[in-house]
């Protein structure tokens, strides 16, 4: 893929405007001289050389610098001079969301003035084109900035245009095109679906394509921060977290007498807040274990940590019931954690003689037993019959029974199974993860993991994991009967 670089058009327009003041291609110009190649972070300018370089009066670029400092560029100080920052990488992220929002909104409303008359965007795509096969990131920047300038103004959407300029969208899309300068040849072909959907008139599709479009290039700066000298390092350490988060989970190889097991765990960034353990415990039973820790990361983790440790302090000494066992960790996790940290946790005591299932739900998503019968489907579900451990010191866990039988299939997930969205913000939900289990007679466990982790990918479509993702699939098999 082609690398791009600064290199100047031959011919190039004016960048004073009819008032005196540059216009949005010398405001362009001067925020790549000042970010993108001849400043850098800390560097001190004169703003009287940028006065003799473009021909301006003093107030002009004096208001211009001001506009920069606003956005967090640079620090204006003494002696009519400023001090160049580096682009605050969560300010532009930020700034790229909000973006994503006005530009959905725009494309439907813009979508009936456009219908039959996008020759102006196709145009600008054009010199987008024209651009890229020329290495001139200045000049991409300046038509990128006008096609989407134009669905805002198609839109009649005042609104929207004050915040495209408050945010000053022309300017940040120069400082991030040199950062994502090695893919821009499929950035730019993003752009073709768009004016399609707009010269036919499909509303809903041209907001999403545009949300899709901006959330997609907020995507790949964030790569590139990430590639970053302090990103490399701490990427390395999250991978040594990684390693000792998945020294708390179960080892592959463990095994339940007579319950075929197979699990997924996937955190949505690098470690995560999901957990699932198998315990064995005295007199022949096994605790079964699966909970969602608030927040995600690192900070999840460490709290998932405390919750694995919890548990398993109390339930490896004998016990009364499983009330009083959780009400113990619940209190235990409440004191040690912070005010705000709670964790959903379903958590189960079964004896592989009798199939007895003994289990308390704390607010997690109900685990769903699949018994199959004469070729259809029995649905049970596991429901919550209490809040989630941390929130009360004293809450109360009640304890229920179910009679697990042979070849019942339980299944217990976290919710980035259901909470999993595709591109027009639609979950996949729990009802089609029922309707999935009513057609699983006769799978293996790993076969039912397989195919629930398909369907959701499917339905997904290629959007980005939001959420931790764990699954349990547990089949009851003969063999330990009394």
């Amino acid at each position: 893929m082609m690398t791009l670089s600064n290199r100047r058009r031959s011919t190039a327009p004016s960048i004073i405007g009819t008032n005196g003041h540059l216009n949005e291609l010398g405001r362009v110009r001067v925020a790549t001289e000042l970010f993108c190649g001849s400043y850098g972070p800390g560097q001190r300018v004169r703003l009287r050389d940028f006065v003799a370089k473009y021909g301006l009066d003093n107030d002009s670029v004096l208001k211009l610098f001001t506009e920069f400092q606003s956005l967090g560029l640079i620090s204006l100080s003494g002696n009519f001079s400023a001090i160049v920052h580096a682009p605050n990488p969560k300010e532009m992220q930020d700034a790229y969301a909000i973006r994503a929002a006005l530009e959905e909104i725009a494309g439907k409303t813009a979508a009936t003035v456009l219908k039959e008359d996008t020759a102006e965007l196709e145009q600008e795509l054009d010199a987008m084109r024209a651009a890229v096969a020329a290495n001139d990131l200045d000049a991409y920047a300046e038509h990128d900035a006008k096609f989407h300038k134009s669905i805002l103004k198609a839109s009649g959407n005042k609104v929207l245009l004050r915040v495209w300029d408050a945010l000053a969208f022309d300017i940040r899309i120069r400082i991030a095109i040199g950062r994502v300068s090695k893919v821009l040849p499929t950035v730019v072909e993003s752009h073709e679906p768009i004016v399609d959907a707009l010269r036919n008139g499909r509303e809903r599709e041209a907001g999403l394509l545009l949300r899709h479009h901006v959330e997609t290039f907020l995507e790949l700066l964030k790569k590139s921060d990430s590639d970053s000298g302090v990103h490399r390092a701490f990427r390395k350490d999250l991978e040594g977290a990684k390693d000792v988060q998945q020294a708390f989970f179960p080892p592959q190889s463990f095994s339940i007498p007579c319950l075929a097991c197979e699990t997924f765990y996937q955190p949505a960034h690098g470690i995560g807040g999901d957990y699932y353990d198998f315990l064995s415990l005295p007199g022949g039973r096994w605790g079964i274990a699966i909970g969602d820790v608030s927040g995600k990361g690192i900070g999840a983790a460490l709290l998932m940590a405390s919750l694995q440790a919890s548990l398993r302090a109390q339930a490896l000494h004998p016990h009364l019931d499983l009330t009083t066992l959780i009400g113990d960790v619940n209190r235990l996790v409440h004191d040690s954690s912070p005010s705000n940290f709670f964790a959903s946790l379903f958590y189960a005591e079964y004896e592989p003689g009798t199939r007895k299932l003994q289990y308390v739900n704390a607010g997690h998503n109900p685990p769903i037993v699949v018994r199959p019968r004469e070729g259809a489907c029995e649905l049970f579900r596991l429901s919550a019959e209490a809040v989630p451990i941390g929130i009360f010191a004293e809450a109360r866990f009640e304890a229920t029974k179910f009679q697990l039988m042979e070849d019942d299939i339980l299944v217990a997930y976290t919710d980035g199974i259901t909470e999993a969205a595709n591109r027009s913000g639609d979950l996949w939900g729990p009802e089609r993860l029922e309707q999935l289990l009513r057609s699983c007679t006769g799978m293996t466990s790993g076969e039912i993991v397989e195919r629930i982790l398909a369907e959701v990918s499917d339905f997904a479509h290629g959007e980005p994991q939001r959420d931790d993702v764990t699954l349990v699939v547990m089949r009851v098999q003969a063999g330990c009967e009394v």
